[in-house]
């Protein structure tokens, strides 16, 4: 593997890094963004960072909720999971986002909880953060790149510093290759198709690893 990761850029710093603070926020209805969400902090946690773990505000009307059984479950699930607000993100040295797609950009949820930001962006608290996203949708091309694209729009209005997996590891190829971030397909019966954990445990390393440099490149 040495060789491979030569190739491919994968850094040895990436084992040991640390004193790295990351919010992963993640919106999810099914439930699987939430599995994402807690890959993410494994990955995290194994290369030493602090990890809060957080979702953002459900907006849909409990009728809505109650008439679905996998968005109940999911609601039940994560109740114990603290609501994401301003303090997660200035906190953060690091952030991932995680998200389903609603027509080619992410779920509304989400984007409310970025717009509702405005305050710490006017205070610059912001900028350089960094941040890294992933999606899932119902078929292969259901608009997850679309997805991440809107989510980094909204993340170079932040004044933040996006850290792709882009191609930097062999481990990204065998979730489906999206350079843009970790991304899943969900089949009808709410299972992933693809095998993302490895990816996604990488994303969350890789972006560990971006926000330890840039932290001792401003000491």
């Amino acid at each position: 593997m040495g060789f491979l990761n030569k190739l491919f850029g994968k850094s040895e710093e990436m084992e040991n890094m640390s004193n790295v603070k990351l919010a992963v926020v993640f919106y999810s209805m099914g439930g699987t963004n939430y599995e994402l969400a807690k890959w993410a902090e494994e990955g995290a946690k194994e290369v030493g960072a602090e990890v809060r773990v957080v979702k953002v505000q459900e907006l849909a009307p409990e009728s809505a909720i109650e008439g679905n059984e996998a968005w109940q479950a999911t609601v039940d699930a994560t109740s114990d999971v603290p609501v994401a607000t301003s303090d997660d993100i200035e906190w953060a040295d690091a952030i991932i986002f995680s998200t389903p797609t609603r027509f080619g950009v992410m779920a509304s949820q989400m984007k409310q909880f970025l717009d509702l930001q405005g305050g710490l962006w006017a205070n610059g608290k912001t900028i350089n953060k960094v941040v890294s996203g992933m999606a899932s949708a119902q078929n292969p091309h259901g608009g997850q790149e679309a997805t991440l694209l809107s989510l980094y729009t909204s993340m170079m209005h932040w004044g933040a510093i996006i850290a792709t997996p882009g191609y930097t590891d062999p481990v990204v190829f065998g979730a489906g290759g999206n350079p843009y971030g970790t991304s899943v397909t969900v089949d009808q019966d709410g299972k992933m198709v693809e095998d993302v954990k490895d990816a996604v445990k990488y994303q969350a390393k890789r972006t560990v690893t971006v926000a330890e440099w840039v932290k001792k490149g401003n000491q």
